[in-house]
Formats: C-alpha cells, structure tokens, sequence
C-alpha cells in the first residue's frame, strides 16, 4: 500500500481536464486499496464526504476573468499546515507547475519524498492568452520548466505533448503515461431523455464538450455549422460547458444565424446526462489545437460515438482518419466537409463508433498498473537516497 500526495490547481467542482484527471487518479488509486490524499486550492465549503480518498484544501481567491479557478499559497493557511503535518505521504504527484507545484515542491523538499509532475497544458498558449506578450509568454514557460526541472520524473500523456514539452526547453527523461477512460453503459431511456429535453426530434447532433474558451477552436466548429446550414443540411448543435467566452460563442452564434441550429448547454455534472448526450451525439467535434490529450474523445468514444479533430493537431495522435474517427484541415469548410461526408454515410459512422469503442478509451485500471510501478520504483530511489535536489532551479 503506497501513500499518494495528488497535488492539482483545479479540482471539485470539475471544470477542466486537468481536475478531472486528478480526481481519476485518486478515485482508481484508492479504489485498489492505496492511500490518496489530494492537495487542491478551496473551490467549495459544503460537505465534501463520499470520497475514497481524502481531500485537503487551502484557502483560494478567484482568479480575475477565470471564475471557474482559485489562487492560493497553501503554505501562508495555518489550518492547512496543521492538517497536512497529520498525513504522511511515500510519494507526491503534481498535476501542475503553479500554486499546487509549488506546494508539492515544498513539501518534497522538506520530507525528501519522490516528486513527480504530469505535463498537461500548452501553457505558452496561456500565457500568451492572458498577457497579449510573447516576451512575457516565454518566461512564463521558463518558469514551468523550471519547475519540471525539479520533479524526480516527469510524464506527458502522448508523444506529441512531450515534443510541446521539449519545445519549452525541457531537456530531461520523459515518460508517455496515457489518460484512461471510466467504462460505463448507458441506458436507452436516457438517450431518449436527453432527445425530449433539447427537443431533437431525429435530427442529427454534432456535439462539442469542453471550456467554453476561443481557444479551444470553437469558432471553426460554429462556421463549420454556417456552412452545412449554408447548404441546407440538417442537423443540431450541442455545446456543453462553461468558461470566459460563453457570451462571445453565444454573439457568435446570432451574428452566424445557426441560433436555430444551435444550443449552449452550460456546464452538466451529472455524469448519466453526459453520457446520454455523447450516446445521442452523431459525431463529437473537437477541433481544438490547445489540448494535449482530450479526456472527452475518450468518453465520447466509450459510447460509441466518434470525434472529428484537426491533423496533425497534438490530441488527434489516437486518431486513425476514417478507421476509429475523422481528421479534417484547421478550416471550417474542410470541417463541414468532413461532417457531412460523415452524416450522409451511416454505415462509415456506425462502424468508425464502434472502432473508436475498440480501440480508443483504455479502463483507468490498468493505466493505474503502469503508474504504481512507477511510484514503487520512485519510493525505493528514495529509500535509497537518489533523489533530485529540489532547491536547485535550472532554467
């Protein structure tokens, strides 16, 4: 039985792919009868049992223009120290370079515990995002590399986030530790639940999941729709989530006229409704060339509904063109193209959902099996007293 620190910046509520894997990680570690204990900024005080695993929380602010993240320094909330001094840990893993890395850095310095970070975002695109500054964007990435400069091992979710990575100026071992899927079922009367609360009749659903932010590309996907409705096809859009820029989508979506086409959802946290949703879906379009690994390709494909995403884009690596999904150009009529192609063929979809089924979610479980050998090798490097420096920063 190892004892895991699981240190993330986002976590309940969930509203991003980072806090999701966090909370998988520790859900599936404690499940097979490790301890967990998971570091996160203060998100929610109501009543936080039911859990397998415990959660330790410091005092967090809203970050301005990001209501759905919380800033905070764990090290100045005294109720949290007291609660932490209490927990002994093997091993800590950090989901993020920022106020939980640093924290974990901290702690792993002080109890001379293993320390390793997962590498999920492209936070140049961040960075850049949030200051309008390349200058400032390229220290902002000297910081992270900093900090995964300092982790005992660090990991990415695919080969083409560790090139991201390497880009950065990373210059250390990487290793490939993919993202899991929860497999689930789901039954028929929510599907038809889900068709009478969007009142969709038969009509075909092309369904977008995720932070409802530009950068994510949702603009090709609404022009993408411009288009097929342009041409007089048939079809609704769904675009569950939430995030910074749902007021724009939503001007965006009037000033395309696909209004009638088309439907902001906001955030859905009942699980069975979003599995419904990807069920009833025909198609899941995720263009995004942000994300390094797209947990929601996954759950859509758990249900048998393939995704269209753009080549060569660093999430489309689990993408076979035609065989367990679709690849189109970053181009909203090669997008609507694609999907119309794809609508107007129902046995190429029927048959690409159920090899996405096949090939693409892998059971939490037995990603779990990789990743605790990996932490029993840690522990024992630093048993053995082989572990980094912490106080050194390389840039």
């Amino acid at each position: 039985m190892l004892r895991i620190g699981q240190f993330t910046d986002t976590f309940l509520p969930i509203v991003d792919g980072v806090g999701r894997v966090a909370y998988a990680y520790a859900d599936t570690l404690s499940k097979m009868g490790h301890q967990v204990t998971v570091v996160a900024p203060m998100y929610d005080t109501g009543y936080q049992g039911g859990f397998p695993f415990q959660l330790v929380d410091f005092k967090g602010r809203s970050f301005p223009g990001f209501k759905q993240y919380r800033l905070g320094e764990a090290v100045w909330d005294s109720h949290y120290r007291r609660r932490m001094r209490m927990i002994s840990l093997d091993l800590i893993h950090s989901h993020s370079p920022f106020h939980s890395g640093s924290e974990a850095v901290r702690l792993a310095y002080l109890r001379k515990l293993p320390l390793v970070a997962t590498f999920h975002s492209k936070y140049y695109d961040d960075f850049l995002k949030a200051t309008k500054s390349e200058s400032i964007a390229k220290m902002g990435t000297k910081f992270v590399v900093n900090f995964y400069n300092r982790c005992d091992e660090v990991w990415t979710v695919n080969k083409n986030s560790a090139d991201v990575l390497r880009d950065y100026g990373f210059e250390g071992e990487i290793q490939i530790i993919p993202n899991g899927a929860t497999l689930r079922s789901v039954h028929p009367s929510d599907i038809d639940e889900v068709s009478r609360r969007w009142n969709l009749g038969n009509d075909p659903v092309i369904l977008f999941v995720g932070q409802m932010d530009w950068k994510k590309n949702i603009l090709t996907v609404l022009e993408a729709c411009a288009e097929m409705k342009k041409a007089g096809k048939t079809f609704r859009l769904l675009l569950a989530g939430q995030g910074l820029d749902m007021a724009k989508i939503d001007q965006k979506i009037h000033d395309l006229n696909i209004q009638n086409r088309s439907q902001m959802l906001g955030h859905i946290s009942d699980t069975s409704l979003l599995d419904a949703l990807y069920a009833r879906a025909s198609i899941f379009a995720f263009p995004s060339l942000y994300d390094t690994s797209a947990l929601v390709v996954r759950e859509a494909a758990v249900m048998g509904t393939p995704s269209v995403m753009v080549k060569g884009s660093t999430a489309a690596e689990i993408i076979h063109d035609r065989e367990n999904g679709f690849l189109c150009e970053n181009d909203a009529k090669d997008l609507a193209r694609v999907i119309t192609g794809v609508l107007e063929d129902p046995d190429l979809l029927a048959r690409a959902g159920e090899k996405a089924r096949e090939t693409i979610p892998v059971p939490w479980e037995t990603i779990m099996e990789t990743v605790v050998e990996r932490y029993t090798r840690l522990v024992a490097l630093g048993k053995e007293g082989k572990l980094k420096d912490k106080r050194i920063r390389i840039v």
